[in-house]
């Protein structure tokens, strides 16, 4: 980062930085962990095509949830086969477009899903995504938008075998930073449920399940593959056929990402220190509001601190922290403990890749889009 702001920051606009080696470095992760089930990338968490590119390259699969992040995949030479079509209610245009190019696996959860399906793309392969049980310890809840109620499942499944239409499998998504593991296996049971529902009403038997997202790495991964790994052995072994697939996003994006902001303005209280980035929550930093998340920055004094860039052992004042707009809304930080710094010093903040870019705006002629990635590579092996 000293590097890229001592070389091509004259402007000294915000930059990400994004790390391929910590990329890999997750993708093996994942297939040690948890190797029977394969990953589908889910776009909307970072569609940057140097994060897509790198996950292509590794033979991940994609989560695609529009049009355009289907296009987005297949112009980076993707096969067919690694696209899940994985948004429950579609536009008709997007639907006709999958079918157009040959995108043959999507998800539904209402009848009226099935007839548009049945109208614009009647040989797609179907997963009716069912409700989680228990998603209320996630961060970002998805069950009061999506997936099929237990009573709503026999009547859906007569309606797409009354339309010749083919359900495949099962989906579910136990919601966004969940925290409690347990909620998979309470999931897993509910989709075996289906599967025999199905069986029953002579349909062809089920072959994918997909457990959905809501993984982060670390010990959270940890302790849900842990939950994970028996319920799959409980509730379906030795099913012949029977492929697992899943919708990790934060897994992959976040941790790769670190966001470099230049500070673009200052005022002291007191005590107080207040500071001004040009980056802000109508940009990268929306994820406050809209993912919930918990954010950390640390300091890069590279103008007034060259000799000790970091400030360590320096002391610290309790900071307020703002983006660049005219809104109060756009508040950062706000009972922060950061060093002295001055206009034209650099906070920098770690874990940026989820939900961040992806979701930013051009509020105030701030372009989040307009925000450059520069890539590195760790070698964690």
């Amino acid at each position: 980062m000293r590097s890229i702001i001592s070389k091509e920051q004259e402007t000294k606009e915000p930059f990400y930085v994004l790390d391929l080696g910590v990329v890999s470095a997750l993708l093996d992760k994942w297939t040690r962990t948890l190797p029977i089930v394969r990953p589908f990338y889910a776009v909307k968490y970072n569609p940057v095509p140097a994060l897509l590119g790198s996950l292509a390259a590794l033979s991940s699969n994609f989560d695609c949830a529009s049009q355009a992040e289907i296009e987005l995949v297949l112009s980076l030479g993707v096969s067919l086969d690694r696209i899940v079509y994985a948004n429950p209610c579609k536009p008709g245009s997007h639907i006709k477009y999958a079918a157009s190019v040959g995108v043959n696996l999507t998800t539904f959860d209402s009848k009226e899903e099935l007839d548009k399906i049945q109208k614009w793309h009647p040989k797609c392969a179907l997963l009716i995504r069912i409700k989680a049980l228990d998603d209320s310890r996630a961060r970002c809840l998805l069950g009061s938008k999506y997936g099929a109620l237990p009573e709503e499942v026999t009547p859906f499944l007569e309606a797409a075998q009354m339309a010749r239409l083919n359900v495949v499998g099962v989906s579910f998504h136990i919601g966004n930073r969940a925290t409690y593991s347990q909620a998979y296996e309470g999931a897993i049971a509910s989709a075996k449920s289906v599967f025999e529902a199905a069986a029953r009403f002579g349909m062809p038997r089920m072959t994918i399940l997909n457990i959905g997202g809501g993984f982060t790495a670390g010990s959270l991964f940890d302790e849900a593959a842990t939950s994970i790994k028996p319920a799959l052995q409980a509730y379906f072994p030795n099913e012949p056929g029977l492929t697992i697939i899943s919708e990790p996003g934060r897994f992959f994006a976040e941790s790769p990402f670190t966001l470099a902001t230049n500070v673009i303005g200052k005022r002291v209280r007191g005590e107080l220190r207040e500071y001004w980035i040009n980056d802000g929550i109508y940009g990268s930093l929306n994820c406050i509001l809209n993912d919930h998340a918990t954010i950390t920055c640390t300091p890069l004094a590279c103008n007034s601190n060259s000799a000790n860039p970091t400030c360590k052992g320096e002391k610290s004042y309790s900071s307020m922290v703002f983006g660049p707009t005219c809104d109060a809304l756009d508040t950062v930080l706000t009972v922060h403990q950061l060093p002295e710094l001055q206009v034209d010093d650099w906070l920098v903040f770690p874990n940026m890749g989820a939900y961040t870019a992806a979701a930013g705006s051009s509020f105030n002629g701030f372009n989040t889009a307009a925000i450059l990635t520069y890539l590195s590579y760790s070698n964690l092996s």
